[in-house]
């Protein structure tokens, strides 16, 4: 569920909050005829989104069991890429990210194009469902519960909303510091997916080399009990994994997390350095 619910809050703000910026420029500005357009815009995004999602998961249901599990492989690789990127491409931006989308609505405002506002508004809820149907149906792939999995994804979507609402009136959040620990979340879910793609793609007859044994952990991920299904769900941790499970895991918590932990003023201080310019 947890998992689930981060994805959802992650992914769903960032397109929250394009939208609220777009509905407090239009407001603001007299062009509340503008947000009719751009309120279709962003359901026909949230279909499309819808869509997709469903088209993946007939997909996956319909193919005999060989083939499934080498198509959520697939789609847990792909997951894994997608987010991160997302984790390297917040780490740069976030400081900077509601600036950034203020000043592209007001261009577009300036040059009178409603066209321009209901495309990012189009676009930004398109992108990040599409990019939640596929990690949904990953997390879906690997959880002990699909109803809490679901209900998990539908919480953060709706916490997400409210967020973008409340910033829209004048909340204030710290972006850089939301994105940071969602980040840290997020780097163990993509290794707990980045195992399971190690077992499903075993599964499939792609990955049949380092399958030895390494750790008996069925005392602490007990199948049928909540903790295990949170530690399987949240870390991909499985009751007896293999070598790949295990370094898949491992390497990519060791790559991934100091990405998102080191300070900014640390990772500004090293790149001026290297190019030789004061920080």
């Amino acid at each position: 569920m947890l998992p689930a619910f981060v994805i959802g809050l992650r992914e769903g703000l960032e397109a929250a909050l394009i939208v609220g910026i777009i509905g407090a420029f239009l407001s603001g500005a007299g062009a509340r005829w503008a947000l009719r357009p751009v309120a279709l815009g962003v359901a026909a995004a949230v279909l499309l989104s819808l869509a997709a999602g469903a088209a993946l998961k007939v997909a996956d249901a319909n193919l005999p069991q060989r083939q499934q599990e080498a198509f959520e492989t697939v789609v847990a690789l792909v997951a894994v890429g997608v987010i991160t990127w997302m984790i390297v491409w917040m780490r740069r931006h976030a400081p900077t990210l509601r600036e950034t989308l203020q000043r592209d609505a007001k261009a577009a405002l300036v040059t009178g194009s409603a066209a321009a506002l209901v495309g990012m508004a189009f676009f930004a809820v398109l992108r990040e469902g599409l990019e939640t149907a596929v990690f949904l149906l990953a997390a879906f792939s690997s959880s002990i519960d699909p109803w809490l999995t679901g209900l998990g994804a539908v919480l953060g979507i709706l916490v997400a909303v409210a967020l973008g609402y409340g910033i829209r009136g004048g909340v204030r959040l710290d972006l850089a510091r939301f994105f940071r620990i969602t980040g840290v979340v997020l780097v163990f879910v993509a290794a707990g997916l980045l195992a399971s793609a190690a077992h499903t793609a075993h599964e499939a007859g792609w990955l049949n080399v380092l399958q030895g044994e390494t750790l008996d952990l069925s005392s602490i991920v007990a199948p049928g009990t909540v903790r295990g299904a949170v530690l399987t769900g949240m870390l991909g941790l499985q009751p007896q994994p293999v070598v790949a499970e295990v370094l898949a895991w491992a390497l990519y918590v060791a790559v991934m997390l100091p990405v998102v932990l080191v300070p900014a003023s640390l990772v500004r201080r090293v790149r001026a350095a290297r190019q030789g310019v004061p920080a």
